[in-house]
């Protein structure tokens, strides 16, 4: 009795009181957008558009799944380098950046179609089907290596100053100092607030972690004159309200032949995202004594689907590849907030956002070092959630070849990351690495169970 009145916490069917879900959605939006806002930014995308099509492709998702998947849609990096390969090709050395954009689009609606297609796969054969070819050995790493991948990131804007770039040589080093101090006292508050706030408080870290390093970022600027937070761009909106900039894909096979095969490495990833959340969600609900199983990890199939029509709508008005989001689900792991409302709201606040400057800009501001310090810990609960799958599902550490696909996605993942900066050269192509990963992962697990069928049947 004592200990189901201490789990405090929200299963995907449950809604919370209003004030709590808006709350709990603003995190989400909060949690979605660095690494969301981030791909816009490299790949040149409209980051007001990018915002706007990661919440309509959410509820898009949610819809398409039939409100059973709580999982929000954001921008992958997956993609990074097919993209930006597409838009700074010679073809298109004389286009406008829409042009170039919609050329990209097309891809990645074309890129949809893959996900679907695996997603009928799986509901024509079931899920152990996909777990055939897509075990834990092969989905946890994958997890640890989208994590584990971002860590540069992670570290590089949490010593970013790019707010202050005015600053002279001599204040250089200082400057860097002030963005440490920035990040780790929105990395370790977010921590501590995770760990030892409780009831509802302890449900908002990721909320109350960046005020506070932005807070932080405030008495600095005031104490040293170094200003961290980010200068808007010349061309930011000065109005109150203006719409995304919406273009419509433009057809083009190389934007295909280059962005379409990358959904194969948002299929591994996605399965991990819908394991991890099986486990965490029913673990809620034992905790909670709910007597309810939710049949998460069964819907593999209405996930992959809804995530293929999320690219295509996502990628219909302008926006860019993506998936569902780990960050979000560490969120949901850290706070226990797993309601489905709490995501629809998220959905719709940053459409909203999306549509007025003074918000946007707002959100541009934020300094570099804060995201970065948070990032430090959401990109390690990615990864870490990679453990967690293959823990919950028995993974064998000591079998040969369970230890054979796990090592080879770990080094050809990080490896292709530090190596060659997320691209892997090879005959001709620049695969990115976690798509190599989890191709090559597939691949020598197929090859390894061909043997493995033979012992059976000896």
């Amino acid at each position: 009795m004592e200990n189901t009145k201490q789990v405090i916490g929200y299963l995907p069917d449950e809604k919370p009181p209003i004030w709590k879900l808006l709350l709990y959605a603003i995190q989400q939006v909060i949690v979605m957008f660095p690494a969301t806002v981030a791909v816009a930014i490299i790949t040149n995308f409209h980051i007001s558009t990018t915002i706007f099509a990661s919440g309509l492709a959410t509820i898009c998702f949610i819809f398409v799944t039939g409100k059973k998947i709580p999982l929000y849609y954001g921008s992958s990096f997956s993609y990074l380098s097919a993209v930006l390969g597409i838009m700074s090709s010679e073809a298109l050395a004389g286009s406008v950046l829409n042009e170039k954009i919609a050329i990209a689009q097309f891809g990645i609606v074309m890129s949809g179609l893959v996900s679907i297609a695996a997603g009928f796969i799986v509901k024509q054969f079931g899920r152990d089907s996909i777990e055939k070819i897509l075990p834990a050995t092969i989905t946890g790493p994958v997890a640890m290596v989208i994590g584990l991948t971002l860590a540069g990131t992670a570290l590089s804007d949490a010593a970013s100053v790019n707010g202050a770039i005015n600053v002279p040589e001599a204040q250089a080093a200082l400057a860097v100092n002030m963005a440490w101090i920035v990040s780790l006292v929105t990395l370790i508050s977010t921590i501590m607030f995770s760990v030892y706030l409780k009831g509802f408080l302890g449900q908002l870290p990721l909320l109350l972690g960046p005020i506070l390093g932005c807070i932080t970022a405030f008495i600095v600027s005031l104490a040293t004159d170094i200003n961290l937070f980010k200068v808007l761009p010349a061309t930011a909106n000065s109005g109150f309200f203006a719409l995304p900039v919406f273009t419509l894909p433009k057809p083009n096979w190389a934007a295909v032949a280059a962005i379409m095969p990358i959904a194969i490495a948002t299929i591994p990833e996605s399965t991990a995202h819908v394991y991890q959340l099986d486990i965490y969600v029913n673990d809620l609900a034992r905790k909670k004594n709910n007597g309810k199983k939710y049949d998460i990890a069964e819907r593999l199939g209405h996930n992959l689907i809804g995530d293929g029509i999320g690219d295509i709508v996502a990628g219909f008005i302008g926006g860019p590849a993506g998936t569902n989001y780990g960050e979000n689900i560490s969120a949901m792991a850290i706070t226990k907030v797993f309601s489905i409302p709490v995501l629809i709201a998220a959905a719709i606040i940053a459409m909203i956002i999306s549509c007025f400057s003074p918000l946007i800009n707002a959100i541009y501001a934020i300094p570099t070092a804060v995201i970065g310090g948070l990032e430090v810990y959401l990109f390690g609960a990615i990864a870490a959630q990679g453990i967690a799958i293959m823990v919950e599902k028995k993974v064998d550490l000591f079998s040969s070849k369970n230890i054979a696909i796990i090592a080879t996605i770990m080094i050809i993942g990080l490896g292709g990351q530090y190596a060659f900066g997320g691209s892997i050269p090879f005959f001709g192509l620049n695969i990115p690495c976690v798509a190599g990963a989890a191709i090559f992962g597939i691949l020598l697990n197929l090859i390894l169970s061909i043997g493995e069928k033979k012992k059976v049947a000896d």
